[in-house]
């Protein structure tokens, strides 16, 4: 299966047990349902559930379920009761000797095993995951573009707003420094990382390991953002002192570009590997005693200078 393929699966496995939750809600009542994302569940003999949905691990059913049973990525047991159907992703279902199915047996990568005497009320069929999301691939694509362009836009309007003067330190850096400013980012964008897995190997270094992947999150974001600023302020140099137009223009800039398949992405990690490098040389020059502050550039022509 192809990578494209694995992603659709993968999407469509998810709305099928985003369905079964959703379908699950009315027969809480009657019965417990299973929901679990990781781990497995199991259903022991002469005990009842209702729906069950497991996203990764594996289903044993050797007593009832009066609802379906979906699993996603994990092999399935049944050797009691499933009065729905059963739906087995990416992995294989089992069923035992004394196995009754109600509803549909449905699979996906791998064909169930049903020993003698097991029996499926509706049909046994292999559903083609991939091609259930075939044309819904570029919504989700939309949807997780639009997302980033609101945080993004977001963080931006914070920065320029509580810190302008960070901003400004940082597109010296670029425009001084620009050697050493890229130097930086490719350090920290591989160091970061590699320090974070060395301390997740470790037992005492779990936490901190974690701490610093949750804490990239926000760094890598502030970065992306510093970098469309500083871009903003390349393209208006000589039209606009606004550090809003700045802002505005290097993040419409940075999102178009984000829609251009492949380059998109590069361009994206070029800007955040930029902005980490220049956020570090900002904040290296501003540690310096005595360090000298940031130097606004010349006004366009025709816009006279702020006002101190």
């Amino acid at each position: 299966m192809s990578t494209p393929q694995a992603v659709r699966a993968a999407i469509a496995a998810l709305s099928f047990a985003l369905l079964a939750l959703v379908l699950a809600a009315p027969s809480a009542s009657a019965a417990t349902d299973h929901v679990v994302i990781t781990g497995g569940a199991v259903v022991p003999a002469g005990q009842t559930a209702g729906d069950v949905v497991v996203i990764d691990g594996t289903v044993r059913i050797a007593g009832r379920a009066t609802g379906d049973v979906v699993s996603v990525s994990g092999p399935v047991r049944v050797d009691g009761r499933v009065d729905g159907d059963l739906i087995a992703v990416s992995d294989r279902a089992f069923l035992g000797p004394n196995a009754r199915v109600g509803g549909d047996l449905r699979y996906g990568d791998q064909p169930p095993v049903l020993s003698p005497g097991a029996s499926v009320g509706g049909k046994v069929s292999k559903e083609d995951w991939a091609d259930a999301t075939n044309g819904w691939g570029w919504v989700s694509a939309l949807g997780w573009w639009l997302a980033v362009s609101v945080s993004t836009l977001i963080v931006g309007v914070l920065l320029v707003w509580l810190a302008p003067g960070a901003l400004s330190a940082a597109e010296r850096a670029v425009r001084e420094h620009l050697g050493a400013t890229i130097g930086w980012g490719v350090l920290i964008a591989i160091g970061v990382p590699l320090l974070a897995v060395l301390a997740l190997v470790t037992l005492v270094g779990i936490p901190f390991g974690v701490a610093l992947l949750l804490a990239a999150i926000p760094v890598l974001v502030v970065a992306y953002v510093t970098t469309a600023w500083i871009v903003g302020r390349r393209v208006l140099r000589n039209r606009s002192a606004s550090r809003w137009a700045a802002l505005l223009t290097g993040w419409g800039i940075l999102r178009v570009l984000a829609l251009i398949p492949v380059a998109g992405g590069l361009v994206g990690l070029v800007a955040t590997v930029v902005g980490l490098g220049a956020l570090a040389m900002a904040l290296w020059h501003a540690r310096r005693p005595g360090a000298p502050a940031a130097r606004p550039e010349a006004p366009a022509p025709g816009h006279p200078a702020p006002a101190a």
